[in-house]
C-alpha cells in the first residue's frame, strides 16, 4: 500500500480532477489539500494505528482518507457530494479497509452508523478536514451524540480553532469554547497555510486536537440549563453579565430577584462580563439558578 502514489500532490490532484471532470462547489466549502506531509502530520497527531477505527467527514478526493487507511484498522468516510462518490471509488480502490458512505453526516445516527460499518469494536476517532461553513454544527453533532468518540483531530479555519481552544478572559473565549471544552480537552496542534489548498481559501487553517474527558469538565444539575446560561452570557459581549441575563431570562421583579440571589449564591459579581467567567463559575451559577428555581 505504501508504494501507492500520494493523492495529495498538486500534479496528482489536478490529474484526478481532470480525469473525472470535477469542478468545485463553493456552496460545499470544498478546498483540497495538496501537501502529503501535512496529511501525515495529521495522522501522527491523532496517533492513528491498527487499533483505531476512524470516521472521516468530507473526504473530498480521498487525500486524507488514503493516509488514514495506511495506518488505521478501518476508515468510514462520509461524503455528501454525489459527484465525488465515483472519484473516491477510483482513488481509494487500493484500500479495502475504507468504506465510503454517501450521506449527510448531520442526518446520520452516529452510534448506529458505527455499529453498522465497523467490523471490530475498537476505539473510534474522528479525523477530518471540515468544511468551513459547517464546522461547528458537525463538531457539536459528534459531541452531543451517544457515540463515544475518544478523540477528534480536525482541520478548520484558524479563527474557529482559536475560539474553541480559548481560555477565560481572552477575546476569543465564548459559548463555543465552553460547549466544546465541557466535553473535551482542546488544543491547537499546528497551523496549515492557505497556500497548500486547491482552490486556495482566504484564510489559514489550524489542526485542532480534542480529547474526550472521562467525565464532563464541570458537574451541572441540568446540562440544557447550563448551555442556555452560557449562550445568554455572551449574547452581547460588551454588556455585563447582569444585562445579558436580564435580556435572556426577563426583567420582571421576580426574575431579577432570582438572578440576584443566584449570583450571590455562586459568589459572582453581576458587573462582570461573561468572557471573564470560567467553566466552574458558569457551573456554580447554573446550579444555583436551578436550585433556587425549584424552591420557588
Amino acid at each position: 500500500m505504501s508504494e501507492q502514489r500520494d493523492i495529495a500532490t498538486p500534479s496528482r490532484t489536478k490529474e484526478i480532477l481532470l480525469k473525472h471532470g470535477f469542478s468545485f462547489k463553493k456552496s460545499l466549502g470544498q478546498n483540497f489539500l495538496t501537501e502529503p506531509n501535512i496529511l501525515r502530520k495529521i495522522v501522527e497527531t491523532g496517533e492513528i494505528d491498527q487499533q483505531t477505527n476512524v470516521i472521516e467527514v468530507g473526504p473530498g478526493i480521498g487525500a486524507l482518507t488514503e493516509q488514514l487507511a495506511r495506518n488505521a484498522n478501518q476508515v468510514v468516510a462520509f461524503e455528501i457530494d454525489d459527484r465525488l462518490i465515483p472519484v473516491l471509488k477510483d482513488t481509494l480502490a487500493p484500500y479495502p479497509n475504507v468504506t465510503v458512505v454517501h450521506q449527510d453526516i448531520l442526518k446520520t445516527n452516529l452510534d448506529q452508523a458505527a455499529t453498522t460499518y465497523f467490523e471490530q469494536d475498537l476505539p473510534i476517532k474522528v479525523v477530518a478536514n471540515l468544511p468551513y461553513y459547517i464546522t461547528t454544527p458537525i463538531m457539536m453533532h459528534f459531541l452531543e451524540s451517544d457515540l463515544q468518540v475518544e478523540e477528534m483531530v480536525v482541520m478548520m479555519q484558524k479563527e474557529v480553532a482559536d475560539r474553541i481552544s480559548a481560555k477565560p478572559g481572552t477575546k476569543a473565549y465564548g459559548s463555543l469554547s465552553i460547549a466544546v471544552q465541557y466535553y473535551m480537552e482542546a488544543s491547537v496542534a499546528f497551523i496549515v497555510p492557505k497556500t497548500v489548498f486547491v482552490p486556495q481559501p482566504n484564510v489559514d487553517s489550524a489542526i485542532l486536537k480534542l480529547t474526550r474527558r472521562k467525565q464532563p469538565a464541570v458537574a451541572v444539575t441540568d446540562e440544557k440549563a447550563f448551555f442556555r446560561l452560557t449562550k445568554a452570557a455572551f449574547q452581547q459581549r460588551r454588556k455585563t453579565l447582569w444585562n445579558n441575563l436580564q435580556s435572556s431570562y426577563g426583567k420582571d421583579e421576580a426574575t431579577k430577584a432570582w438572578l440576584t440571589t443566584s449570583l450571590e449564591k455562586a459568589n459572582i459579581d453581576p458587573k462582570r462580563r461573561g468572557e471573564t467567567l470560567s467553566l466552574a463559575e458558569f457551573a456554580a451559577l447554573s446550579n444555583a439558578m436551578e436550585e433556587l428555581s425549584e424552591k420557588n
